[in-house]
């Protein structure tokens, strides 16, 4: 597993889900994962798809008897307690319903039951699941969408392979809110989304006689994700997050600095060969990782660059 020549590696950039699950189907994880699957064993790294991690979201739609801007996020607010809270209006609501309803139709791999252990959902249940959420996008929507979201998370999970198919998806288990301080910020991030509502300059917003015990019905009402729902959920913050928990696909860890590779992101154990992208991280702000993502790139390739001058110069 060594390489004498520093110019010739792999850079490998498949994402939170992808670079673990590449890693294991080349032969890098749990060994006795790997072999249950009939995997060669190239090197034993128990860590690969540990840690994973997405900041589980809450949402609270209001509708509007007014006519209101179309935007995706554009108002953020960093609140206290590190929670993210953003806002979506108009006809935004739609690409974000219709992009629920597809990844309902091309990530059955991803999601869990109940116990929070994953499982396949059948093929007709995800496309009739699909037809309903874009049923409800197609339809003029007057008003906005208030998220929270909870950063780190502190708690988090593991991936699996299926099978050695790589175009298969692996199952994965975020652990969503197993954590009580992570379950405990989603319940003051939605009082706080609450507290938005009810002030008065948002009530030209909404309808006077639809009260917030009203929009915290109907978002219950809401097939959301495929989590049984609980009479208490309407009651109860804690148990309304809980159920009506969302992605935000902000999916990380799995190949973290320190565990799976070192601080130059380089597989531990193995030379040539570094992974560089989200799955690396040990946390993720509650906003978008996009830039984060970008900025490792760039302060990466750089620093790869300035290695290879070096070594060319020698």
């Amino acid at each position: 597993m060594k390489n004498s020549n520093s110019m010739n590696e792999i850079i490998l950039s498949a994402g939170a889900i992808g670079s673990p699950q590449l890693l294991m189907l080349s032969g890098i994880g749990p060994s006795d994962h790997l072999q249950a699957h009939g995997i060669k064993v190239v090197l034993d790294q128990p860590l690969v798809g540990q840690g994973m991690a997405d900041n589980p979201m809450n949402i609270l739609t209001i509708p509007s008897p007014i006519p209101v801007e179309v935007s995706l996020v554009q108002t953020v607010g960093i609140t206290g307690f590190g929670n993210y809270i953003e806002a979506i209006s108009g006809l935004s609501l739609s690409f974000l319903l219709s992009s629920s309803a597809q990844r309902l139709s091309r990530d059955p791999g991803l999601f869990v039951n109940k116990i929070d252990q994953p499982f396949t959902v059948p093929t007709k249940a995800m496309a009739e699941a699909a037809e309903i959420i874009n049923a409800i996008a197609k339809e003029s929507f007057k008003g906005g969408v208030i998220v929270e979201k909870v950063t780190g998370p502190l708690y988090t999970g593991y991936l699996e392979l299926r099978n050695t198919n790589p175009n298969d998806n692996p199952a994965v288990t975020f652990n969503y809110f197993k954590e009580p301080e992570d379950l405990m910020r989603c319940v003051l991030g939605m009082r706080t989304i609450i507290e938005v509502v009810n002030a008065y300059p948002f009530s030209k917003f909404r309808y006077s006689n639809m009260t917030v015990q009203a929009l915290i019905d109907m978002m219950v009402s809401l097939q959301l994700n495929k989590r049984p729902r609980h009479p208490s959920a309407v009651f109860s913050l804690e148990q309304f997050c809980i159920d009506t928990v969302m992605t935000i696909w902000h999916y990380h860890g799995g190949c973290q600095v320190g565990k799976v590779v070192d601080n130059d992101y380089k597989v531990l154990g193995v030379d040539a060969l570094r992974v560089i992208d989200g799955s690396t991280f040990l946390h993720s702000p509650g906003t978008n990782p996009q830039a984060t993502v970008m900025m490792l790139g760039r302060y990466m390739g750089e620093k790869i660059l300035h290695e290879r001058c070096s070594h060319g110069r020698k």
